[in-house]
């Protein structure tokens, strides 16, 4: 019989006990912030089911990259809101496009952090779909060649990594060859390897513009219900090029997050996408839950889970309060 012998509890009296046998570590250097950019001067228009997230126009996601950068976040990821959408996604690829704009502009004045960028076609085009329409369906070969010009002109304009989240097939080959012939193989990729088709995308699609104006992304976003077809998916991208990969949703796959982290070799990121944002705000204005609190417990359970470091718009917010 253990008791009395074994007590767990001795090592939980004090907050420097616990500090010192912690296991797992959450730190602003594990946290990146995504923002969302778009035309004019001078925007910050708050997002309706993402309260304390904005729309920004280059000027003020500048000032916004700023910020995270004096709190110590080691980089931001962007995403685009084109002044105009049309089929081929030409926002997307075309050297002036808002990202590669927004990208110039914050390596220009914030050097020292990192700029991800998004590679993907849905933000652009005029159906709202990740990859060229034909009728019903969403062509995948002739998306590639689209998602390559993306990356290498987001790559040309500073973009520390390019991150793919299409989920199309053969993506991350693409994109590695273009950006090789480009002389930019230093530019590593971040690949969304396992991006599930989730109910958690209500509000980032909201905030980008970028609902699909018929069906939806099924046909190349994971069923939530598979794991095996995930480390596949990880496994295919990495052999394809992939120097990170990133599993998304965060929470409600913690199980994939940990059976990546456990089969592969490079680093695993995971987004903390914008739904689950959205409840823990919601939840917390409606005084049901300690905000704060809970939002640090979920960032650790990623981390627990095996994820190095993690996309979420509670960077800001938890880099304060980590200090």
């Amino acid at each position: 019989m253990a008791f009395p012998i074994d007590r767990p509890r001795r090592l939980r009296r004090t907050e420097r006990m616990r500090g010192l046998v912690r296991e797992t570590t959450l730190s602003r250097g594990d946290l990146v912030y995504p923002m969302f950019v778009g035309p004019g001067r001078g925007v910050r228009q708050e997002i309706r089911s993402m309260p304390g997230q904005f729309n920004l126009s280059v000027d003020t996601a500048v000032a916004e990259a700023q910020e995270a950068a004096s709190l110590g976040l080691p980089a931001v990821i962007l995403f685009g809101i084109p002044a105009v959408k049309d089929a081929r996604a030409t926002g997307a690829w075309s050297e002036e496009g808002i990202v590669q704009q927004a990208t110039r502009a914050i390596k220009k004045a914030v050097p020292e952090i990192m700029v991800i960028t998004d590679v993907c076609l849905c933000e652009y085009t005029d159906h709202g779909h990740c990859g060229v329409v034909e009728g019903d369906a969403i062509l995948n070969d002739p998306t590639l060649d689209l998602l390559a010009k993306t990356a290498v002109t987001q790559a040309q304009a500073g973009a520390d990594i390019v991150a793919p989240s299409d989920m199309m097939d053969g993506r991350v080959a693409a994109i590695r060859r273009a950006l090789d012939a480009a002389g930019l193989a230093d530019t590593p990729i971040l690949s969304y390897a396992a991006k599930y088709a989730s109910g958690f995308y209500g509000p980032f699609r909201e905030a980008a513009q970028s609902t699909p104006q018929f069906g939806d992304r099924r046909s190349h976003q994971m069923d939530p219900a598979n794991v095996l077809e995930a480390l596949r998916e990880v496994d295919l991208d990495i052999e394809e090029g992939a120097d990170m990969v990133m599993i998304k949703p965060a929470l409600p796959y913690l199980d994939v997050i940990r059976r990546v982290r456990e089969r592969v070799q490079v680093p695993v990121a995971a987004y903390h996408v914008s739904g689950e944002y959205a409840m823990i705000e919601a939840a917390a204005r409606n005084g049901w839950i300690d905000r704060d609190r809970v939002m640090i417990e979920s960032l650790t359970a990623i981390r627990r889970a095996g994820a190095d470091f993690i996309l979420t718009y509670h960077a800001k917010d938890a880099a304060r309060l980590l200090g």
